[in-house]
């Protein structure tokens, strides 16, 4: 569906129980010093698959996928700034491209639901809302700058529930960075989130908030590499790997 432009929506709660990913493509020339940053901070750029320059098939994660038409919207980055939004990368593709697939937090959301903990943003039919933060990532070569963490409200009651499913999913963001006060990280505002929408907290409810993989678009714009593609936020690319492979017993 998403390869044919059918579908171009936020994939959060969509085939429960297969594995999510975020996507950062970057030239060749790059792709060392990206891969070290991912290493450096695998909280938020959790690696689940590389992909070689110029090929498009990530053959581990989801063979017979295409990388540059099976992601809902395509943003592309050149020298920092945004510069389009796009539903396909086969115009643009290049022989030269190196592709990283990252885990991503939707993985969990299952689980948290079969839990007992309410997934706000998929009750609301929105997307899930991120922050870029004070919390500074370990730099590498070119890249540097700020976290980016994705907030799910969680009743004061569920905390320690929440963290133990999540903490079960190191591939995918695992545990929460933060609980609570927003203003310690860097959070001025939850009703103004950088990307995806913001979302109720009701009373006795506590943010909660994790690791994201969207951080490599705050990185873009804070190093402004020539060019770096990544999804769209909350538009993940989906694969064929189970949650279940990546939990942690």
């Amino acid at each position: 569906m998403i390869r044919s432009g059918s579908y171009d929506g936020v994939t959060a709660g969509l085939a429960n129980g297969f594995v999510q990913a975020n996507l950062a493509v970057l030239p060749r020339d790059l792709a060392f010093d990206f891969l070290l940053f991912c290493q450096r901070n695998p909280r938020p750029c959790p690696l689940l698959e590389v992909i070689d320059a110029g090929e498009v098939e990530p053959s581990f994660t989801a063979p017979g996928a295409d990388i540059r038409t099976d992601v809902p919207s395509y943003r592309v980055y050149e020298h920092g700034e945004l510069v389009a939004e796009i539903p396909s990368l086969e115009q643009i593709w290049r022989n030269d491209l190196v592709s990283f697939l990252m885990g991503c937090s939707f993985s969990f959301e299952a689980a948290m639901s079969d839990a007992g903990i309410p997934i706000r943003h998929q009750e609301a039919g929105s997307n899930v809302p991120m922050y870029i933060t004070n919390i500074a990532t370990q730099p590498a070569g070119v890249f540097s700058g700020p976290m980016v963490v994705s907030m799910r409200p969680v009743a004061q009651d569920k905390i320690v529930r929440a963290v133990q499913v999540t903490s079960r999913f190191p591939d995918t963001h695992g545990a929460p960075v933060h609980i609570g006060d927003p203003g310690a990280i860097g959070i001025r505002n939850l009703e103004a989130p950088e990307f995806g929408d913001a979302v109720e907290i009701r009373a006795g409810e506590v943010p909660v908030f994790w690791a994201c993989g969207v951080t490599p678009q705050a990185v873009a714009l804070n190093c402004k590499p020539p060019l770096m593609i990544t999804h769209s936020p909350g538009k993940m690319f989906i694969t064929d790997r189970r949650d279940a492979e990546y939990a942690v017993i």
